[in-house]
């Protein structure tokens, strides 16, 4: 009998909770320093994403990439 997880890694509690870590940075990032805590998010979503939480890893880190861009828009708008 073929091993049905080969190629895919079983996803585990880590994995879920660096994702959900990933996406509270992102919005976190909105309203607080977001150069830092998007870089945290997207390196947790990455994280998450090799460990076995594969497409929504990578969504978190993509949402923490944005979460970091709307906050540094957000500061920039603030400050002029």
């Amino acid at each position: 009998m073929a091993d049905m997880h080969a190629t895919a890694r079983p996803r585990s509690n880590a994995a879920r909770i660096c994702t959900i870590l990933a996406f509270v940075f992102a919005v976190v990032a909105i309203f607080v320093a977001p150069l830092l805590f998007g870089i945290a998010g997207l390196v947790l979503g990455i994280v998450g994403a090799v460990l076995g939480d594969k497409p929504l890893g990578w969504y978190a880190a993509a949402a923490s990439v944005v979460g970091a861009i709307i906050g540094m828009a957000l500061v920039a708008a603030l400050l002029n």
